[in-house]
């Protein structure tokens, strides 16, 4: 079993990101600008956003954290979403979900426009990656096909098996895994809360992609000997031995899953930080405008 260390490649990527970025300035052009958009106090938004500013200050762009309160209405935050369209500053930007449940989600996402969909949610991003054409590739798929590839993980005529369908990693991953060249180029099964049989499903997969949301869910019995296992999940459940009285908890029972590896991420330090260099590399390609002019 090896591990894969998610947190050192993005160091890695990151490093390869400020150096283009220094170049970018010294040559007298603009530095990329990230915006993020962040409503309400849920306390993962606020680790995931405040580690996006962090990671903007390491790679040298520009980061504006625009916050708003829970009662914030649709209208008002279609409004900011309009202004940052229209800010010729800002190369791109997100709005963090989850959203109040009073604003419509995929409203907010439709009206972003795709040019600066960096977290690559916009249906015409969506649509240009499962045709296989440039755009902005959801930033934690695009994170999992890199790990894959950074390790030189053989991926060509393997069964992987996506457990999960969401919009944000599910859907779009198991359409990157099955895309001609690599990473990709898979035989693709993907699984949710309503399909028969999962264990028999997960127990046939070469590389077993974990995305539901459920801790531990993946048991030692439901992998066999060689697969490659990529765990996205990252719960929070109540812990008494950290500070903060809660740890991150993967939906892949490691201890039990690892030792029949050949590959696989932990959590924390798998996917979790080439999920946010992902977002990194979406605004350098909107500042230096590499696939939208």
């Amino acid at each position: 079993m090896r591990l894969i260390d998610g947190k050192a490649i993005a160091a890695e990527i990151k490093r390869e990101i400020a150096e283009e970025v220094t170049q970018i300035k010294a040559a007298g052009n603009k530095t990329p600008h990230l915006a993020a958009v962040l409503v309400g106090h849920d306390g993962g938004s606020e680790t995931y956003v405040a580690n996006k500013v962090r990671s903007c200050e390491e790679v040298g762009f520009h980061s504006t954290l625009i916050r708003y309160e829970e009662d914030v209405t649709e209208q008002e935050l279609l409004a900011c979403v309009e202004r940052l369209n229209n800010d010729p500053d800002i190369d791109g930007f997100i709005v963090q979900l989850p959203l109040p449940k009073h604003i419509r989600e995929e409203r907010i996402t439709e009206a972003i426009d795709y040019r600066k969909d960096v977290d690559g949610f916009h249906p015409i991003n969506v649509g240009r990656m499962s045709l296989g054409l440039p755009g902005f590739l959801s930033a934690t798929p695009a994170g999992i096909v890199e790990l894959l590839k950074r390790y030189d993980i053989e991926t060509r005529g393997k069964h992987c098996v996506v457990l999960g369908r969401s919009n944000i990693v599910g859907k779009p991953v198991a359409m990157l895994m099955m895309q001609k060249g690599y990473p990709g180029d898979c035989t693709v099964t993907v699984c949710h809360s309503r399909t028969k049989d999962i264990k028999k499903i997960c127990l046939q997969a070469d590389i077993l992609i974990a995305a539901l949301g459920v801790p531990h869910f993946v048991k030692g019995d439901m992998v066999k000997e060689g697969a490659v296992v990529i765990d996205v999940g990252t719960t929070r459940v109540p812990s008494d031995k950290t500070k903060s009285g809660f740890k991150l908890t993967g939906d892949v029972a490691f201890d039990e899953v690892a030792p029949k590896c050949s590959w696989i991420t932990p959590v924390p330090g798998g996917v979790g930080p080439m999920t946010i260099v992902s977002l990194m590399r979406n605004t350098l390609l909107a500042g230096k405008k590499e696939i939208y002019s």
